[in-house]
């Protein structure tokens, strides 16, 4: 039997990978180098799980044995550097995933932010809509409680990561490009070489490229037949033209898919709603199976994610940490709550993102009414001289600000009154996620009380 090692396995997209090729039958197991939800998940369902650096857990048959890492692992890691020196096959994740895709016919999501939503709803609606798919996502659906779906037909849903360049692993039949935004700088350099990525994940679509309207696609950079979507802009192929209550008329080439309400708040998720609809219309899904499968879309761990819901208290969980990404957080929840005291608590992820773009970090952040920012969450880098939380603190222009460890927000949180109607959000995509059931519980009993 062939044994696959995860060198990573707690990731979210490893963890998918490792999901797969155990129901497979593969004999599966890995490294992580800390225990969560998610790794907890992967012992229960068989797969052996450790997480301190020791080659003796490594499977010892060389031949037939396939390691698999992923690069926000360190280049010096033990077990990594002992792979790579004694004969074992090594692959990145994102080659794995290019592997798997081969030969089927790929629905890829790509973007710098919004892809794990809209491709976690392409999975649904396929899903829903009885038409069935593989899936391999970057969170956890709410409506299947996990990040990875596995149907015996050739249709594979696909999250295109653009970090590293995995995304050009992928030859997706269809593919939906959601926003071209400088990140991960310190991969690319600069914005022009991010954009040029998406050009070159662009060439790589047989069929049709989905394109937010506005984005630089065109067709000197594909072969594949071009078509743009949009919210409320009705210049784009696909778009929705908002009606009342948070509910749409999804207009397409072919006609209007009336009526329509994503099962999650916010103009974001409804502009992630038509770029998910685009895919299914393009593949041939009947538009009435789309309305009703967008209704009953649960959302996904960590995106947008309601924790709390009371009439004078709302407290969201959600997983941005671009600038971009928070701003389309912040005004669509703002759309939603205008009459809330808004308080954002904000977790910064790398120290390169926030030394680059700390001003816009403050900017948007400063159309809150409360600020609270956290210190960095390194992930895979050293620390940066000169680059703290407070570089975007000190640009931050909300009415209150604080900065705290996040050790101390607990008992900020009990500290504060409730007065009037309240919105709490966490944004990050560290390890602010681990407060965020205390948060819920803190904040719902100081609510039973007044």
């Amino acid at each position: 039997m062939l044994n696959i090692y995860f060198i990573g396995i707690g990731g979210i997209g490893m963890s998918a990978i490792a999901r797969y090729y155990n129901a497979k039958g593969y004999k599966v197991s890995g490294y992580d180098k800390t225990p969560s939800p998610l790794t907890h998940a992967l012992e229960s369902e068989g797969i052996d799980v450790h997480y301190t650096d020791d080659i003796s857990y490594i499977p010892t048959d060389v031949e037939n044995t396939l390691v698999v890492y992923t690069p926000a692992i360190p280049k010096d890691m033990g077990e990594l550097v002992y792979v790579q020196e004694h004969g074992y096959r090594v692959i990145k994740r994102s080659r794995m995933l290019g592997e798997i895709a081969q030969g089927q016919r790929c629905m890829a999501v790509a973007g710098t932010h919004g892809k794990t939503t809209t491709s976690t709803l392409v999975s649904h609606l396929f899903t829903a809509s009885g038409e069935g798919c593989s899936a391999f996502l970057g969170g956890i659906s709410k409506n299947y409680d996990s990040n990875l779906l596995i149907h015996e037909n050739n249709v594979i849903v696909v999250e295109a990561d653009e970090f590293d360049r995995s995304f050009l692993q992928l030859f997706p039949e269809v593919a939906v490009i959601t926003s071209m935004d400088a990140d991960h700088l310190d991969i690319y350099g600069d914005e022009a070489h991010i954009r040029q990525a998406f050009k070159d994940f662009a060439a790589q679509v047989s069929g049709t490229v989905i394109v937010k309207k506005g984005l630089d696609i065109t067709a000197a950079d594909t072969n594949a037949r071009i078509v743009t979507y949009a919210y409320g802009d009705d210049t784009a192929d696909f778009y929705a033209k908002p009606t009342e209550h948070g509910h749409f008329d999804l207009h397409y080439p072919g006609g209007v898919i009336e009526d329509c309400v994503v099962g999650i708040p916010g103009w974001v998720n409804v502009e992630n709603g038509v770029a998910a609809s685009a895919i299914a219309l393009t593949y041939g899904i009947a538009p009435e199976k789309i309305r009703e499968a967008l209704a009953s879309f649960g959302g996904v761990k960590r995106r947008f994610d309601m924790q709390v819901k009371h009439d004078d208290l709302v407290y969201i969980d959600d997983y941005a940490h671009h600038p971009n990404e928070i701003s389309a957080a912040i005004s669509s929840t703002r759309e939603r709550y205008p009459d809330f005291r808004y308080t954002a608590i904000f977790q910064p992820h790398l120290y390169t993102r926030t030394r680059d773009f700390a001003p816009e970090f403050a900017a948007a952040l400063s159309k809150v009414d409360r600020l609270v920012l956290l210190d960095i969450y390194p992930a895979r880098e050293e620390p940066i001289p000169g680059v703290t939380s407070e570089i975007i603190f000190n640009d931050a222009e909300a009415p209150y600000k604080v900065l705290l460890r996040k050790e101390e927000l607990l008992g900020w949180i009990e500290e504060q009154e409730l007065e009037g109607k309240e919105l709490f959000m966490t944004l990050g995509a560290g390890d602010i996620d681990r407060l965020v059931g205390p948060v819920a519980e803190i904040l719902t009993e100081k609510n039973n009380r007044r």
